[in-house]
């Protein structure tokens, strides 16, 4: 008899366990986040810190570096000037071909930046005020520029580039 209530007391026991986890999952309420409204702001940090290593890689003429910051592949996408887009590929090309060519940067800044996080995603958008050298030539590129981040497993990198021209207020005559 004893061994019968020692058995029945053991099932009882683990039923009332079994039954507190399954409650404890129950009761387990996640608030989702508000991915419009919600800041991330040590995201916002780290990708900030990630535009200023890409900013100082163009300075520095750390091509490699530079181009380290995108995450090519199949959904990279770029456009600029007004002309088709680009793919992983002619966005390196074109970003070697230019900042390899670079002999001075005079200036390279950018302007009212704001970084957008949105989970594991980052919307980076500027107005950039680039004066760079080939040669003797002096060319200076005022554009407003969007760079779409991804948080990928080696940090911060750009999955989306978009270009355009900014147009500079007329002066007062």
């Amino acid at each position: 008899m004893k061994s019968r209530t020692l058995v029945m007391m053991l099932i009882l026991l683990a039923l009332a366990i079994t039954n507190c986890k399954q409650t404890d999952k129950a009761m387990v309420v996640e608030t989702p986040v508000d991915l419009l409204n919600e800041p991330f702001p040590e995201a916002q940090e780290a990708v900030k810190l990630t535009m200023d290593s890409i900013l100082q890689s163009v300075k520095d003429g750390d091509l490699d570096k530079l181009i380290s910051f995108h995450a090519y592949g199949p959904k990279f996408t770029e456009f600029k000037n007004g002309e088709p887009r680009n793919d992983g590929a002619e966005n390196e090309k074109f970003e070697r071909g230019v900042f390899g060519s670079v002999t001075e940067v005079v200036k390279f800044d950018v302007n009212d930046m704001k970084i957008a996080v949105f989970d594991n995603v980052a919307n980076v958008t500027m107005h950039t005020d680039f004066h760079l050298k080939f040669g003797e030539d002096l060319a200076v590129v005022n554009e407003q520029m969007t760079l779409l981040f991804l948080n990928t497993d080696k940090g911060w990198r750009i999955v989306h580039e978009h270009h355009s021209e900014l147009k500079q207020p007329e002066a007062a005559e």
